[in-house]
């Protein structure tokens, strides 16, 4: 395995991008630098969403995202199953954004989402889904922010009940309370996608 802060090109020069997580993450850990490129380009915009859903900023999302990533590359050796890098991924985002959260103490606000559709998907297909997600956007907005963040740690993120707790020091059954409130509030908000 190479030392942290250094670098092995890939062994093949193949492209990894079709390639599974396990592989493209252990050779990653093994100081592949165009497999942790890999990793990238697949879970950076998925991880910049979750960031700015934490903390209402573009400009704090994009740090964190760069934060996690550096993080990310130091810390892949240690990492239990290649195969769960995503997971692994959301959970060093998300306390990277809560961290940054706790270090400035001020009322978080959302903005719309940047979560875009597929290429594969027809134009009518991305409208619509746009659509969605913009819909999605302004109903976390007027939710109070310890819903918000329960519902984007759990639908986004993939967080158990006790993870969120722990991330967001409270309760497990606070948690829980928020989460159900956050749900009920959407579930009202989006009644006409049904």
């Amino acid at each position: 395995m190479a030392a942290a802060g250094q670098s092995r090109p890939s062994r093949t020069g193949a492209d990894l991008s079709a390639t599974d997580d396990f592989i493209v993450a252990s050779r990653a850990a093994d100081g592949d630098s165009q497999a942790f490129e890999v990793l990238v380009r697949r879970y950076g915009k998925l991880m910049r969403f979750v960031a700015r859903n934490v903390l209402g900023s573009d400009d704090q999302a994009d740090d964190v995202v760069q934060d996690t990533f550096v993080i990310a590359w130091q810390r892949l050796g240690t990492i239990a199953d290649p195969a769960a890098v995503r997971p692994w991924l959301m959970r060093i985002v998300t306390r990277c954004a809560i961290d940054t959260l706790r270090k400035q103490h001020p009322q978080v606000t959302l903005d719309e989402t940047n979560h875009l559709p597929a290429d594969e998907a027809s134009p009518a297909q991305q409208a619509e889904s746009r659509a969605l997600n913009d819909a999605v956007a302004v109903s976390l907005l007027v939710l109070p922010a310890d819903q918000r963040r329960c519902w984007v740690l759990r639908n986004v993120a993939g967080y158990s009940y006790h993870d969120m707790a722990e991330a967001l020091s409270l309760p497990e059954s606070t948690v829980r309370g928020l989460l159900a409130r956050a749900r009920k509030h959407l579930i009202a908000e989006m009644e006409a996608w049904r």
